[in-house]
């Protein structure tokens, strides 16, 4: 988002010197890039507008090809790893620009080049960006390009026996060693499971190391090792070695004796190794009081709290938000599948008021995870029509959507459309909140995910809606972003449009009204999307809308006198698939049914295109679905 308020800052002048810097960029002679390069790196130097303006044109992915291709020049690549450096030196919003673009693994493969001045300006370069609390600090070592290269140097060959080795400091580097590189890594993983380190198999020395007479530290990271090693897919998650020694070791890790950091990376672990699996987590539920443990998170320190050093209190105190961090992450993993569990969740004491509460802590990190482990309870129909309601939860999420980062906003809007569903009676007071324009808003967002929750909302809320509630959505997003939206090139944004237009196109006089000021347009919507090449899924909700608009009484006219529509109803009544046979057969039962207004002229008209013979062919169909509508259609001819 910030790219766009960017812009109106500054006039256009600055933003066309700045154009002429990344035009340079492209000139097809290398010696005119490289003085172009240079001139940028003058004309940045503690000019964070010109950083940002530069940013917002575009110029940071194309240093980073030019910084990647073997054909440039090492100069060339080592000017392009100083302006980059330079731009880092900005705000924080430029820094996460850089990360989006993906600067570090670039900078990363740039240290295996033989040029020292081009490793060294990629070491600046990288330390500037890791310096910047904003950039993640675990992509050093989880990116899969570095992890791969340490691979492909026999790292794990060369590391596995130190896990032996005498010393306690180069057994616990190893271990760490281990857990950075199976991170999210299936080919490091698999590997694993496969070394043997003096004959035992690695997996049994990460179990010896969780005994509870090791240390803490080295406990906890080789609880890290298989739990990483589990959700790459290397390690079944009904191993005894991750059922019986992995969970429960983690679980202890949450207890109350044990130190800050302890807790937190406990709490965090355990929540990733069990988000996929329901089974683990009804395990972990109910191991050790968990439930009970974790709400101790929220209490600390405590005013009765054992801590004798003053130092150690003033860190606790500096680092309290991530303990509640790691109990929402924790929280919201558990609840994630099991209604028993979401149940016992939002029983333990105050947690709704402490969810509540974390929605508007000012960490952005606590918030995401409050709003994570809110998204996780309102999977619940049940909790969503009581204790969602009794706290008025809608409230905070609101203002949490009022401005937030990406992920926030994702998290948040999910829990916003579950808070929609026709049961909630959270639906009704976020109405009148004027939430219509803000979900309008995120339907024209850049991320694919906001665009579509945004239209899952606004389809939610025009389920079995009151007319001024629907005339209110198509006014707020404009029938030229709605037709805009049928042709996004993300399917799950196309599928949720047409299910937003088909809960708008229900009850006769709301489908009247709509076709009657837009009809000509969702007429060319539905035979552009009939033509296209798309999913069935997305031809059968395309068909059902037109079923909706042949029920209308003055709409079914626009379909009538539309012989090419009713052509593609009839190549759709043949289709190889039963569920767009299904459909199409609706839309002609819908067109001739007896009780209405000039049925009789409908009827002839559809036998003289030979739709009666279809119906006849379709009642002897194989799929008794297809047969008995095949069937009813033909009655009301007999009728």
């Amino acid at each position: 988002m910030h790219a766009v308020i960017l812009k109106t800052w500054f006039s256009g002048e600055v933003t066309a010197t700045s154009r002429h810097y990344v035009d340079r960029l492209f000139d097809p002679d290398p010696q005119k890039v490289l003085q172009g390069v240079i001139d940028m790196k003058n004309a940045v130097i503690g000019n964070n507008k010109q950083k940002a303006n530069l940013i917002v044109l575009g110029a940071v992915p194309r240093l980073l090809y030019l910084l990647q291709q073997s054909s440039s020049s090492d100069m060339l690549r080592t000017e392009c790893a100083v302006v980059l450096g330079s731009l880092a030196m900005g705000t924080e919003n430029n820094i996460k620009s850089l990360v989006d673009c993906h600067i570090i693994p670039a900078l990363l493969q740039g240290l295996l080049s033989p040029n020292v001045s081009f490793i060294e300006a990629c070491l600046r370069c990288l330390r500037t960006v890791f310096i910047s609390p904003v950039t993640p600090v675990q992509l050093l070592y989880s990116t899969p390009d570095h992890q791969t290269v340490l691979f492909n140097h026999g790292a794990i060959q060369n590391i596995a026996p130190l896990l032996n080795s005498s010393s306690p400091k180069v057994r616990m580097q190893a271990l760490k060693c281990f857990s950075v590189l199976a991170y999210e890594n299936t080919q490091v993983s698999m590997t694993l499971v496969n070394v043997l380190v003096d004959g035992e198999p690695l997996t049994q020395v990460f179990v010896r190391m969780m005994q509870r007479d090791k240390p803490i530290e080295m406990q906890l990271t080789a609880a890290k090792c298989l739990t990483y090693m589990c959700r790459a897919g290397a390690i079944r998650t009904d191993d005894s070695s991750i059922v019986l020694k992995t969970l429960p070791c983690l679980v202890r890790m949450c207890s109350k004796d044990r130190l800050l950091e302890e807790r937190v990376e406990g709490a965090e672990t355990l929540a990733f190794l069990v988000e996929p699996d329901v089974d683990l987590q009804r395990i972990a539920s109910v191991t050790d009081h968990l439930l009970a443990m974790l709400a101790d998170y929220f209490k600390y320190p405590s005013s009765v709290s054992t801590i004798a050093d003053i130092k150690r209190l003033d860190h606790d105190l500096k680092h309290a938000h991530e303990l509640r961090q790691a109990a929402f992450r924790l929280y919201a993993s558990l609840g994630s599948n099991d209604e028993d569990i979401r149940k016992k969740i939002t029983e333990t004491e105050n947690m709704m008021d402490r969810i509540v509460s974390g929605l508007s802590e000012s960490s952005i990190k606590v918030r995401l995870a409050a709003v994570r482990c809110l998204h996780s309870l309102s999977r619940s129909v049940q909790q969503l029509r009581t204790s969602f309601h009794d706290h008025a939860v809608w409230k905070p999420l609101m203002k949490l959507l009022q401005n937030a980062p990406d992920e926030v906003l994702i998290m948040a809007s999910s829990t916003l459309c579950n808070l929609l569903l026709e049961f909630s009676p959270s639906k009704e007071p976020i109405l009148e909140s004027g939430v219509i324009e803000l979900l309008c808003s995120l339907t024209q967002s850049d991320s694919p995910a906001l665009r579509v929750n945004g239209i899952w909302a606004l389809m939610n809320m025009a389920f079995q809606a009151d007319q001024k509630v629907k005339m209110e959505i198509v006014r707020s997003l404009g029938t030229d972003h709605l037709f805009r939206l049928l042709s996004d090139p993300d399917p799950n944004v196309l599928m949720k449009t047409l299910g937003l237009l088909r809960n708008l196109l229900s009850t006769r006089p709301h489908i009247d009204q709509l076709m009657g000021s837009h009809g000509k347009q969702i007429m060319q919507a539905v035979t552009l999307i009939l033509e296209g090449e798309h999913s069935i899924e997305v031809k059968d909700q395309t068909l059902c809308i037109l079923a909706n608009i042949a029920d209308g009484n003055t709409a079914k006219e626009l379909i009538m006198t539309n012989d090419d529509m009713l052509q593609k109803i009839k190549y759709y009544m043949g289709h190889s698939h039963v569920k767009l046979q299904l459909a199409a057969t609706f839309c002609i039962s819908n067109l001739i049914w007896n009780e209405e207004d000039g049925s009789q002229e409908r009827q002839d008209k559809l036998r003289e295109m030979g739709f009666v013979d279809i119906l006849h062919k379709l009642s002897q169909a194989t799929d008794p679905n297809l047969c008995d509508r095949a069937k009813t259609a033909m009655q009301q001819y007999l009728a």
